[in-house]
C-alpha cells in the first residue's frame, strides 16, 4: 500500500476516534446535567461532622454557619509539619485583625487514640486562642476525614510512641454555608493565607 494512502487512512481513523470520544463526553455531560449529577465545577469537599473539642464539648459543623472555617487535619505527635501549619494559621488570624472574629480556625486530629480531650487542650494552648481542636471516635474521625477528602495512614515509628501518621497536609477555607471556597498547600505563608481569607470576608 502506498505510504501516502496509509497516512490518509490513519488520519481518517484518528479523526473518527476523536469525534466519537468527543460525542461520548458531550452526551455524558448532557445526561449528568439532566439528572442533576453534574457538580458544575464545585469541589466535593466538606460535610457534616460531630466531634468533641479540647474542652470536652460536643461540636458540630452547623455551629459555625455564618462564619468562615479554616480547617486543618493533623495530629499532636506530628514533629514539624502540623505545628508549623497551625502557627501559620495563627499568624494569619492575627493578621486579619478584628475581621478574624468572622473566621474560626479548626484542627481535627487523625490520631484519636492518642489525641484525647486533655491532650488537645494542652496542645491547642500553643496556638491561636480561637483555635477549636477536635477529636472523636475512630469512626467519627474517619467520617470527617472522608468528607474532607483527607488521606491518613499509620506508619511504624518507635520515636513517636510506636507509630506516626502519613496524612494530607492541606488547609481548607470553608464558606459561611459550609461549602468549599479554596485551599492552602504546605508552604503557604501567613500573609498569603490572610490575603486570600480577607477576599472572602
Amino acid at each position: 500500500m502506498p505510504q501516502s494512502r496509509l497516512a490518509r487512512i490513519v488520519t481518517v481513523v484518528s479523526l473518527a476516534l476523536i469525534l466519537a470520544i468527543g460525542g461520548l463526553l458531550a452526551w455524558r455531560l448532557i445526561e449528568a446535567r439532566q439528572t442533576g449529577s453534574a457538580s458544575a465545577g464545585v469541589a466535593l469537599i466538606g460535610g457534616p461532622f460531630s466531634l468533641v473539642d479540647q474542652n470536652g464539648k460536643r461540636r458540630t459543623d452547623a455551629e459555625f454557619r455564618g462564619q468562615l472555617m479554616l480547617v486543618y487535619f493533623g495530629f499532636t505527635f506530628c514533629p514539624d509539619l502540623c505545628p508549623a501549619t497551625l502557627q501559620t494559621m495563627s499568624k494569619a488570624m492575627d493578621a486579619l485583625g478584628p475581621a478574624g472574629a468572622r473566621v474560626t480556625p479548626i484542627f481535627i486530629t487523625v490520631d484519636p487514640a492518642r489525641d484525647t480531650v486533655a491532650q488537645l487542650h494542652d496542645y491547642a494552648a500553643n496556638f491561636h486562642p480561637r483555635l477549636v481542636a477536635l477529636t472523636g471516635s475512630e469512626a467519627e474521625i474517619a467520617a470527617a476525614s472522608k468528607a474532607y477528602r483527607i488521606y491518613y495512614q499509620k506508619v511504624a515509628d518507635p520515636a513517636l510512641n510506636g507509630y506516626s501518621l502519613d496524612h494530607s497536609s492541606v488547609v481548607y477555607l470553608m464558606g459561611p454555608d459550609g461549602s468549599f471556597l479554596t485551599h492552602f498547600s504546605a508552604g503557604a505563608t501567613a500573609e498569603q493565607m490572610a490575603e486570600k481569607i480577607r477576599s472572602y470576608l
